[in-house]
């Protein structure tokens, strides 16, 4: 039997840039749009053209390659012709496939915030519909407020939607602008719409203030929406827009979806979700949320030891779709709850061979749990937990001793009368029985011992020569006077390699230098520099 086709159009180069925080740059929407583009969206509206020149800018020629690129502008305004209004033409002259226009659909709002009549709010409906057709390209309408609109005054919302589809608009998207509505309402209202105009010209637009924007999209489709909008990782204002990052598997994976609908998304194109979801966040520079579902690092994450076995036994036990599908994958944690199915698993993930009898597993175990008391937490520091089961198995070498160190903090006047901070930290290591002894200046404590501590290790200097410190997160793991500190460190290489580190300590610079040690000596393991000449 065949699938309807449903399509997916994403907004975030436009409602995702209304986002608090976020402020995207040419290069960044040239390059959001080619990952939109390679995953099988079938729309990319871009922005807004003639609001801002950085838009005007995005639009001098068409930014993706298989998905239709589209603008996005008001209706014209009231008391002048389609021909002679300045928003109508800046669309009308972007480089795009198809232009969507947004027009009031709630009669409170045409009177309050546009200042006109009802029946002018339908005329520049259809005369901009009628413009952007008569140019030659798709035109389609967001409704705005509609679902607030419908429930006050159904007859004009519904109007609304009638004037742009007899106008010959493809999409009618119906928007959840203020979020407010909830999936029954949603489903509910679709359907007695879907009676007056074909669901294979409706569409969803849903913000997420109550958290149902994803749960209001399905709910649309069901009812008979054919399109659905949203955004990736979620973004836009307020609370955000439908996540597409989390549709797009629902729809491919979940039955009732994936077997009566096909989406533009292919099975290979879903494998990259993970990769695309992250690629974001890092353009962002934000931490992806750990637990956004099917992409999120704990998506597919078990801590507890009877989970644990269970999923080692089958995965299907705790897992609703495999992670590989979506490009994730399984994490059986380690930690205080942890059994020795979970360290056996993670010594696998981590490529350490060693027998399931081996009393070693429960001697390290033990020393987890032992030490997860003090405060330390394995389950985002890999990079730990491998050398701390390397320890147990005794496979570290002793690359090096820290004999001790030294870090000075001074907040003065430069020569330029501007109060600074300094720092300035010394170390002294011994390798093979030479003591070395360097020295650094840093934007901050932790800065200088690090440049200090990879300043000269000797023989070992060439395997971390290309090191950097990515990231730095403090956690106070007991409060009051006598507060524990636990410090997370991510370093990477030229290679794009990345790992973690942790650290445990009333002090804080001690228990960074303690994450600090433990990443340079994970990177000596893993470059075998100990088998080295």
């Amino acid at each position: 039997m065949s699938r309807e086709r449903l399509t997916l159009f994403d907004t975030t180069l436009r409602d995702g840039a209304q986002t608090t925080g976020v402020d995207f740059s040419l290069e960044d929407k040239i390059h959001i749009a080619a990952l939109l583009d390679r995953l099988g969206i079938d729309y990319v509206e871009g922005g807004y053209p003639g609001a801002n020149p950085l838009d005007t800018d995005f639009f001098a020629r068409k930014r993706t390659q298989r998905a239709r690129f589209a603008a996005f502008g008001m209706t014209k305004r009231a008391g002048r012709s389609a021909a002679n209004d300045p928003g109508v033409a800046a669309l009308l002259d972007a480089q795009c496939d198809a232009i969507c226009f947004v027009a009031k659909s709630w009669d409170y709002h045409v009177h309050v915030a546009l200042g006109c009549t009802l029946e002018e709010n339908l005329e520049g409906v259809r005369d901009s519909i009628a413009a952007a057709r008569a140019a030659g390209r798709e035109a389609m309408l967001d409704c705005e407020h509609f679902f607030d609109g419908y429930k006050a005054n159904p007859d004009y919302a519904l109007a609304c939607a009638k004037a742009a589809h007899e106008a010959g608009a493809r999409w009618v998207v119906l928007c959840d602008t203020n979020g407010g509505t909830l999936p029954h309402e949603v489903e509910r209202i679709v359907a007695e719409v879907a009676a007056v105009i074909p669901g294979n010209h409706l569409g969803i637009h849903a913000h997420d203030d109550t958290g149902n924007a994803v749960a209001n999209s399905l709910a649309a489709v069901r009812a008979g929406a054919r399109q659905i909008q949203g955004t990736l990782n979620g973004l836009g204002e307020r609370c955000g827009n439908a996540n597409l990052v989390t549709l797009i598997p629902t729809l491919k994976l979940k039955p009732g979806y994936g077997d009566r609908f096909e989406i533009g998304v292919d099975d290979a194109g879903l494998a990259t979700l993970t990769q695309t979801s992250r690629a974001l966040d890092e353009l962002l520079n934000r931490a992806p949320n750990r637990h956004a579902p099917y992409v999120g690092a704990s998506a597919f994450a078990t801590k507890a030891g009877i989970h644990a076995s269970a999923v080692l036994k089958d995965p299907r036990t705790y897992e609703h779709v495999p992670p590989e599908t979506v490009g994730n994958h399984r994490v059986v944690l380690v930690s205080t709850q942890a059994g020795k199915s979970n360290v056996l698993a993670e010594l696998e993930r981590l490529g350490i061979a060693v027998q399931r009898d081996d009393p070693r597993v429960s001697r390290l175990l033990d020393e987890v749990k032992e030490r997860e008391a003090m405060g330390y937490a394995y389950e985002g520091a890999d990079a730990s937990f491998f050398l701390l089961a390397k320890r147990v198995l005794g496979e570290v070498p002793e690359f090096f001793t820290v004999e001790r160190f030294k870090v000075n903090v001074e907040r003065r006047y430069n020569a330029l009368g501007d109060l600074t901070t300094f720092s300035e930290a010394t170390v002294k290591v011994r390798v093979e029985g030479e003591s070395l002894i360097s020295a650094a200046e840093g934007n901050g404590p932790v800065n200088a011992l690090d440049v200090a501590l990879r300043k000269d290790l000797g023989k070992y200097q060439r395997f971390i020569a290309d090191m950097e410190l990515l990231d730095y997160k403090v956690r106070i793991f007991q409060g009051g006077s006598d507060a524990v500190t636990r410090v997370l460190i991510e370093s990477g290489d030229s290679q794009g390699d990345r790992w973690t580190t942790v650290g445990v300590s009333a002090n804080i610079i001690d228990a960074s230098f303690q994450a600090l040690v433990d990443s340079i000596t994970y990177r000596l393991v893993k470059c075998g520099a100990g088998q080295a000449p």
